[in-house]
């Protein structure tokens, strides 16, 4: 359907973890810690809980708020709990592949969700298959499962130690046994994990706007490599990896993390801001309004409009209750297209300059929509900026990318693609640039979906 295909046509949002311990009310906190890092996930959600001794779960297909009610809360009983917000980047999209994964084996029961991507995982899983092994769920983090209930470990935490230790990949999970809470992140940092306090309670998530919702501090950064273990004795951080090359990925402050969220403890807004600040240095131009592409492309605006003194106007307005699943139009009314989401206000374009901001351009059918509908709502020029890189590959670490040939900038020139989308100018950040506004360098981070460099060996078998 092109409608829906052009409104979606980003990079996806990969997933949300959210975790809790030593708290009464542990399974409706990890309910809101979910609802605040929706935005990562939106096809399915899950919680599995522990009272001590047994462990509870619930999954199910749907967004936080539908599925995960108070009849559900009731049921996940105890004061510790993880939880999973979901959006496929492997394996296939039912019931069974919906986090977290909750098991029994000579470890006892363990539970575990992920945030990230392994490689590696589809090799390891045929191994696996031809040594005899039955797996519920095509998906990556299950691979984890088996090797932890494999190896010959004193303990759960050995066990996860080991198995991770041999691990190659983009990892921030979360593991619940029913006496502790344990969060690791991969060596090289790709995926952001959190560290907060809630009274006497500790908690984890993806991003810090979980925090911000429940009142928790937050208390800092969970470092590339570490495992913390959280148990009745308080909390225990340990580096049991090899150290490795930190590589961040630097899309969530371009584009995945929500604004107010704190990420390798950086301000996400800040960083966004600063991005459309330099935009406007390298690529200024002569017009009368600054428009973002909601939301995504609202701080950079700001930050743009800032710089070049062109004055910002929200002269888009964005549907919020389009879901990522539409009634598909008949043929012949199909040309709603991307106005299923996006409307411009005309009276503020009309006989208007416009510069668009956005955060990215993937495939350009979105882009292309855009600019037409701003044309055809009288603006007089249309001058498109993007707030990083042209993306030209496909990432291997836990984000659903196209395939690089359905990546607009891998096959077309800068002014190939202006024609292409129909602006009047358009200018990409720098990757110095981007870098800059966020305050990292490029040693350690993940920039590889602007230039094929993989901090990774990756599976020829594996596809993005």
């Amino acid at each position: 359907m092109e409608g829906m295909d052009l409104v979606l046509d980003k990079f996806k949002e990969e997933c949300g973890v959210f975790g809790i311990f030593g708290h009464a009310e542990a399974s409706t906190l990890t309910q809101l810690g979910l609802f605040a890092l929706q935005h990562r996930g939106q096809e399915a959600c899950g919680i599995v809980s522990s009272d001590g001794t047994d462990l509870h779960q619930f999954r199910s297909q749907g967004l936080v708020a539908d599925v995960l009610n108070e009849e559900v809360l009731r049921r996940l009983k105890g004061s510790s709990a993880i939880g999973h917000t979901r959006y496929s980047t492997t394996g296939k999209n039912t019931i069974k592949e919906v986090q977290p994964f909750a098991v029994t084996c000579q470890r006892g029961d363990i539970a575990i969700c992920h945030n990230g991507n392994l490689p590696f995982a589809e090799a390891r899983r045929r191994e696996l298959e031809r040594e005899g092994a039955i797996f519920s769920s095509t998906s990556d983090t299950e691979t984890i499962l088996h090797g932890i209930a494999r190896t010959h470990a004193k303990s759960a935490v050995e066990a996860i130690e080991k198995v991770l230790g041999e691990t190659e990949g983009a990892f921030s999970m979360l593991f619940l046994t029913p006496q502790a809470l344990i969060a690791v992140r991969d060596p090289r940092g790709f995926r952001p994990m959190v560290l907060g306090k809630l009274n006497d309670a500790w908690c984890v998530a993806s991003e810090t706007c979980a925090f911000d919702l429940i009142d928790a501090e937050y208390v800092r950064e969970i470092e590339p490599g570490e495992m913390l273990i959280i148990n009745a004795d308080g909390i225990e951080a340990r580096k049991p990896f090899p150290e490795k090359q930190p590589a961040v990925c630097t899309f969530e402050h371009v584009y995945f993390s929500r604004p107010d969220s704190t990420i390798y403890g950086r301000s996400v807004n800040e960083s966004r801001h600063k991005m459309g600040k330099q935009l406007a240095v390298e690529h200024p131009v002569d017009a009368d309004l600054v428009v973002p592409v909601p939301d995504s492309g609202v701080a950079a605006a700001i930050g743009f409009s800032s710089q070049s003194e062109i004055p910002f106007r929200q002269a888009i307005i964005r549907n919020h209750y389009v879901g990522r699943t539409f009634i598909e139009p008949s043929q012949s009314i199909r040309s709603f297209g991307v106005r299923l989401k996006l409307n411009p206000i005309k009276d503020l374009i009309n006989g208007r300059r416009v510069v668009l901001v956005d955060d990215s351009i993937v495939r350009g059918t979105t882009s292309k929509k855009i600019v037409q509908m701003v044309r055809d709502a009288g603006a007089a020029a249309v001058h498109v900026r993007i707030s990083c890189p042209p993306t030209t590959h496909s990432c291997y670490y836990g984000v659903d990318t196209p395939h690089r040939g359905d990546l607009i900038a891998s096959q077309m020139s800068v002014e190939e693609v202006c024609r292409y989308i129909g602006a009047d100018s358009l200018g990409y950040l720098s990757l110095e640039g981007m870098l800059a506004a966020i305050g990292i360098d490029e040693a350690s981070s993940c920039a590889a979906c602007w230039t094929g460099k993989y901090p990774t060996l990756l599976a020829n078998s594996h596809t993005a």
